[in-house]
């Protein structure tokens, strides 16, 4: 999963994981209710119902890469930015991700693999690459961020090398628990002809504000600078 945010917003913050939440995102439907689940038995997600659509959430944030922060490349001498200067290209790859939401705190950890090439594979040689991992709240906003290294190994005669990444986070399940009054309103049962059936619960702005409050991602990339970020973007 691929997900755009300024990188600028990013390079802000500077504190390690403490309040990554649980996302719960509602239907874009509008002519389809959400139905809470375990209210239907014997159906399933999508199922279209004579009420609306069946869908069912995980509390668990989805974990993807920002672009376009997914890969670095490495020049020497460092200030060219000549193809034929390309010195070590990295990407970040093979995301996976695990979550326990059985307790009081939601726990997600998440591992990935990085591979890397080199243009001269004479001598052995060691890199260190910086990279990330933030939780972001709703359309953007910065809750925490945490900036590890990946050390990769050359060995002699060897262009190719790959290594792995962890990134990990915890939240209180209450701090990403939408109202009551606002789960009501999501899940509320709706039947044809009634005056609202047709309308989106999320063209309520309150509805909206407080779904967007609950909803977190857990999002990776490898820590640039602007040069780089600038690189990136426009090759």
């Amino acid at each position: 999963m691929i997900r755009r945010l300024p990188y600028g917003h990013i390079g802000s913050v500077t504190s390690i994981f403490e309040d990554p939440a649980l996302r719960l995102f509602p239907s874009k439907a509008a002519a389809a209710a959400l139905l809470a689940l375990g209210l239907i038995g014997c159906v399933r997600e999508g199922d279209i119902v004579s009420s609306g659509i069946v869908t069912t959430y995980t509390a668990c944030p989805p974990v993807a890469i920002i672009a376009p922060t997914g890969d670095v490349t490495l020049f020497n001498p460092a200030g060219s930015r000549d193809a034929n200067a390309i010195d070590v290209v990295a990407h970040i790859t093979n995301v996976r991700s695990s979550c326990d939401e059985s307790g009081e705190y939601i726990v997600t950890q998440a591992n990935f693999d990085i591979q890397a090439q080199r243009r001269d594979g004479r001598g052995a040689r060691d890199v260190a690459l910086p990279y990330f991992a933030t939780v972001v709240q709703g359309n953007g906003n910065i809750v925490a961020k945490r900036v590890s290294r990946a050390g990769l190994r050359f060995e002699d005669g060897q262009v190719r090398a790959s290594t792995s990444g962890t990134a990990s986070s915890r939240v209180l399940r209450s701090a990403a628990t939408l109202p009551e009054d606002i789960r009501r309103q999501i899940t509320r049962q709706r039947r044809a002809g009634d005056a609202d059936a047709a309308i989106d619960p999320m063209a309520d702005p309150a509805v909206r504000a407080a779904v967007e409050r609950a909803r977190f991602e857990l999002l990776l990339g490898f820590e640039l600078d602007q040069d780089q970020l600038r690189y990136n973007a426009t090759r």
